[in-house]
């Protein structure tokens, strides 16, 4: 009976340990322009934009207008998926990898990771090929 006591407190401290230090929840960007909700689904992060401090264009709602696919670029920028597929990495508390980061600003896609640095923290690279080749910003969590 001591194992299974055993196995359920190691399970236990796992579960919450993962949950301190989960990207899950909102964020916001260094100049407080935009704000992102990091949410799971099927085992994998994900990030849609859920607010723009200036989400409209000419009295109207900001658009997806540089995607390349032209039947996207018509779809509002609020809701907009641009964070996709980031999985933990093997070895790295704290860092999710192979997923990608999408740009509305110039409509380009780039592979990405997510760090965090604290709970309330997280560095976040989009790179071409190799992460050197790359641009970080540091987003801070808002709840």
């Amino acid at each position: 009976m001591n194992r299974w006591v055993s196995l359920v407190l190691v399970w236990m401290a796992v579960g919450v340990s993962a949950l301190a230090g989960s990207p899950i929840g909102v964020w916001t960007t260094e100049n407080k322009e935009a704000n992102f909700e990091i949410y799971e689904n099927g085992g994998k992060l994900f990030g849609r934009i859920i607010y723009l401090k200036e989400p409209n264009y000419d009295g109207k709602p900001k658009v997806d207008y540089n995607n390349p696919d032209p039947s996207k670029r018509r779809d509002p920028i609020i809701g907009l998926v641009f964070l996709k597929d980031f999985v933990p990495a093997n070895g790295t508390p704290d860092r999710w990898e192979k997923g990608t980061i999408y740009d509305p600003h110039n409509g380009k896609a780039y592979s990405s990771f997510l760090q965090l640095k604290d709970e309330n923290t997280i560095t976040v690279r989009g790179f071409i090929g190799i992460s050197l080749l790359g641009r970080s910003q540091v987003w801070t969590r808002v709840k």
